[in-house]
């Protein structure tokens, strides 16, 4: 048996091929830069799916057969995880019995493991030319070979084995012949648990290391927020049962071919001068390699290095950027050449910058380019904490900055900066090549293990293949995988997805559903949207029936419950449009009604936190709400009711800090951008319909964020969202005012940036005076309640009265100046069982009655006549009326 390489002579050799160009095309090589192999091939198109998708996969014309016998002859470069991934897979495909033996036997199927000679009667080179972990898969002329360059490549080998061969539950199954090529793009790939929140369990934790060898990425990193004996407790020894658990990490990292890292994190108090302190951070670090541990590193993030933890780092190096640098290499150094290089089979030796997020110069860069030893890998996330893109030029450029070699650090899919969302979107938003320049790519995954998995199989698929690789392709692969081949549940779990899509990667939250919400409301398909709705609202129930990996719907929980409620909410919004489109206004509002209780549910599902608060969740925020709002919208304007302003902006949004805070009334609410505005970005209020306009105020900023306001911008004015015109100009002030000439009329204001700025935005309030009808008469309402919530312009608001009324007590809306009114519509809340005479009031003054209203929905057509009010003259017997809105249409 072969042991494992050192990932430094992996690093080496990946760097060497790449700068070697011998994974450069000519013209007599296939496009992975490798001869072409002499075995009979066939179209490509029959090649099975392979996850990460290799470099070169080629049909054969030749097949085996799966053996009732199998026979595994093992020589080269293997181990016993690689023969035991091999031995099950056989056994998946119908082999009844696994043999070990040190040659082929006379019949049945032979399985060659590790030993590339056994390729020449394919016809398949070997892995010779390949870099560190790469491997060459043969399947056909009577035999299965994997062959690794080392055994962590036959490993993989091993793995992608797993996929090819069927699941059968009797030998005699043949397979289709196959010419695997394959290596990773970068010789680092997996994962850094190096969030805030709640820590992964032990359990969750060898689950992820399983899932790691599965999809061939090889480093996962140790680094809780939250686990004290990394961070504030560095110097103290581990509990027994604590030590145990990193000892059976190690195990089952080193089993599935994957370093287990240990990053210790002593910045909050360590001092760099000390003696004491570098031994106790060596003595921590025997401690972890005394049970089998080989990669360590030293996160310097998230502290503050203008505050030395002692007198003699201030008197050894002075203050500034440039001293934290001197000081931090001067410690990493002597941890590289005290304990690292003391420790034969020591992986390179990582560090976290405490400036890890740009690649801007400074001192503190470049004391630390200068002086920590150059084979230190330094973690660096892209420009900025959670980088929507990287490129190639980004990473060069870190590289000349740091003066080292770089290991990305990426902040996806981690979730602790937005605890509200899962984000089971793809990868995405870094270049192509980019993995070719780096030390290699290590993912930040969410607070929740199992439902990082989605966005993790992606990234696994970009790092080791990134010419090939494709956001969404790859997603809808992960889908398939994660549901286990189901397709009813693989297409619960992409509904579901979907709804929670939206990152600081790729903003689109929802994009399957949101464009079945745009068709909808240009096609009219109802019974399309319907079945959308529907196929949503089934997910989480399928998904807890049937998801193969029940840590996820462990994680999931209150998200799932969430979505079958939104859904609910969605399906309901969507009759009530149809029922208000097809006349049936009674059933309409009926539905209407529903709405609001429905929306309580769906924002109601929380989790519980680290720091014990409720944490509340999100679902497809800015699509499934925003349908019901639009749908909501439609019904009412069916009834001739404008509704209440809404807003809306170009922006994102901050966690659960919506555009709709900034009209709710509340000046301790707000709306926040997740980013800072661009020339042109704005913040936008739609009155609904023209009206005069009055004065408009913008409060802006708030306490803790005073400079995140518009520093540069106008407010203006549109009838119809096109035209424009400039209300004022403002500049450094965060409150706004202005009042429009007497006259102007407008159906949206909206705020907007007329420069760039670095701060964010928030906005408490964009309020504009309110048009409502004079309500007047009685019964007098409720405490809590209004007459103008009976003409106010939303039906979700109700005037309820304190009392029954009284002989000959009537509630009066005024309409303004004398207009035709062809019909009149009262709405009064679900249950409630006021009786009223509707009378229209003429111009000489007196009423007439145009018809009754009993019940909740009533219509009554007033045929045009000509009306300066509408009354409601209570009969008598009347319980204390709720009225939700009398709406008297204007003619057209």
């Amino acid at each position: 048996m072969t042991p494992r390489p050192s990932r430094l002579t992996a690093l080496s050799t990946a760097a060497a091929l790449l700068v070697g160009g011998l994974l450069a095309a000519t013209p007599s090589a296939r496009a992975d830069g490798h001869p072409r192999p002499a075995g009979p091939a066939a179209d490509s198109a029959s090649v099975p799916a392979i996850t990460p998708t290799p470099q070169s996969a080629r049909a054969r014309t030749d097949r085996i057969t799966i053996s009732p016998t199998v026979t595994v002859v093992a020589g080269g470069a293997y181990d016993e995880s690689a023969l035991q991934v091999v031995e099950s897979a056989l056994r998946r495909a119908g082999a009844q019995r696994v043999v070990r033996a040190d040659r082929p036997a006379r019949g049945g199927l032979t399985v060659h493991v590790g030993d590339p000679a056994a390729l020449a009667a394919q016809r398949i080179d070997g892995p010779s030319a390949l870099p560190a972990e790469g491997y060459v898969l043969g399947v056909g002329a009577d035999r299965i070979v994997l062959a690794g360059k080392d055994a962590t490549g036959t490993y993989y080998a091993a793995q992608t084995l797993r996929q090819v061969l069927p699941r059968a539950s009797r030998p005699g199954t043949t397979v289709a012949g196959l010419a695997v090529r394959d290596w990773p793009g970068t010789a680092l790939r997996g994962t850094i648990e190096g969030f805030y929140g709640t820590p992964w369990s032990h359990e969750a934790r060898l689950d992820q290391l399983d899932y790691y060898g599965e999809h061939k990425m090889n480093i996962y990193a140790y680094s809780p927020k939250d686990d004290a004996y990394l961070r504030a407790k560095w110097r103290d020894p581990y509990p027994a049962d604590r030590l145990a658990q990193i000892r059976e990490l190690a195990d089952r990292a080193a089993e599935r071919h994957v370093e287990f890292t240990y990053a210790l994190s002593p910045g909050l108090s360590v001092c760099y001068s000390s003696d004491a302190d570098a031994k106790a951070l060596a003595d921590k670090f025997q401690t972890i390699w005394d049970v089998g541990v080989r990669t360590f590193a030293v996160p310097l993030d998230d502290i503050s290095y203008t505050d030395w933890n002692c007198a003699e780092d201030k008197a050894k190096w002075g203050t500034g950027g440039g001293a934290a640098g001197a000081a931090q290499a001067y410690l990493l150094n002597r941890v590289n050449r005290e304990f690292i290089a003391t420790h034969p089979g020591a992986q390179p030796l990582q560090m976290v910058p405490t400036e890890y997020y740009d690649v801007s110069g400074s001192p503190y860069k470049k004391a630390l380019s200068e002086q920590l030893d150059p084979d230190v890998l330094v973690e660096w996330t892209g420009i900025g904490v959670v980088a929507p893109t990287m490129t190639v030029a980004q990473a060069e450029a870190a590289r000349t900055v740091f003066g080292h070699p770089i290991l990305t650090w990426d902040n996806y899919p981690v979730n602790d900066y937005t605890t509200s969302r899962l984000l089971l979107g793809p990868f995405t938003g870094r270049e192509k090549g980019l993995p070719g320049r780096l030390a290699g790519i290590t993912a930040n995954p969410m607070i929740q293990p199992y439902a990082s998995k989605l966005a993790l199989y992606t990234v696994a698929d970009y790092a080791w293949n990134d010419a090939a690789y494709d956001p969404r392709t790859s997603w809808g692969a992960g889908l398939k995988e994660y549901a286990g081949g189901d397709p009813r549940t693989e297409k619960a779990l992409r509904a579901f997805a979907d709804v929670n899509y939206s990152s600081a990667l790729d903003k689109a939250q929802a994009p399957e559903l949101a464009a079945e919400f745009a068709r909808y409301w240009t096609s009219g398909d109802a019974a399309r949207l319907g079945a959308a709705l529907d196929a949503l609202g089934a997910a989480p129930a399928r998904l807890r029936a049937a998801l193969p990996d029940r840590g996820f719907v462990a994680d999931a929980a209150p998200w799932l419950d969430a979505t079958a409620a939104w859904a609910t909410a969605a399906r309901t919004a969507l009759r009530m449009v149809e029922a208000a489109r097809a006349g049936e206004g009674a059933r309409a509002w009926e539905l209407r009604q529903r709405l609001p209780a429905q929306l309580a549910g769906a924002k109601s599902f929380t989790y519980t936190g680290l720091d014990g608060r409720r944490v509340p969740v999100l679902v497809g925020d800015g699509v499934l709400d925003r349908f019901v709002d639009a749908a909501t919208a439609e019904h009412d304007r069916t009834l001739g009711v404008s509704g209440r302003p809404t807003a809306s902006t170009s922006l994102g949004t901050y966690q659960s800090n919506t555009a709709a805070r900034m009209l709710d009334g509340d000046d301790t609410t707000y709306f926040w951008s997740d980013g800072a505005p661009a020339a042109g970005d704005g913040v936008t209020v739609d009155l609904g319909r023209v009206r005069e306009l009055g004065t408009v105020t913008l409060a802006m900023g708030k306490p803790g964020s005073t400079e995140d306001y518009l520093h540069q911008g106008v407010l203006e004015y549109s009838s119809d969202g096109r035209e424009w015109r400039q209300l004022t100009a403002f500049s450094g002030t965060p409150d706004v005012t202005a009042t429009a000439p007497a006259g102007t009329t407008a159906r949206y204001v909206r705020a907007r940036a007329t420069a760039g700025q670095e701060n964010w935005l928030v906005v408490r309030e964009f309020g504009i005076p309110a048009d409502e009808a004079a309500v007047t008469g009685g019964p007098p309402a409720a405490e809590g309640s209004s007459l103008r919530a009976a003409a106010d312009g939303d039906p979700g608001t109700v005037y309820r009265a304190a009392r029954a009324p009284e002989a000959g007590e009537a509630l009066e809306l005024a309409l303004g100046q004398a207009r035709a009114v062809p019909f009149v519509t009262v709405l009064q809340a679900a249950g409630a069982t006021g009786r009223a005479d509707l009378q229209l009031r003429s111009a000489d003054g007196t009423w007439h009655t145009a018809g009754a209203v009993d019940g909740p929905y009533t219509r009554v057509d007033t045929a045009g006549a000509e009306a300066g009010a509408v009354r409601l003259l209570w009969r008598s017997g009347t319980s204390a009326p709720q009225v939700a809105e009398v709406v008297a249409a204007e003619a057209d």
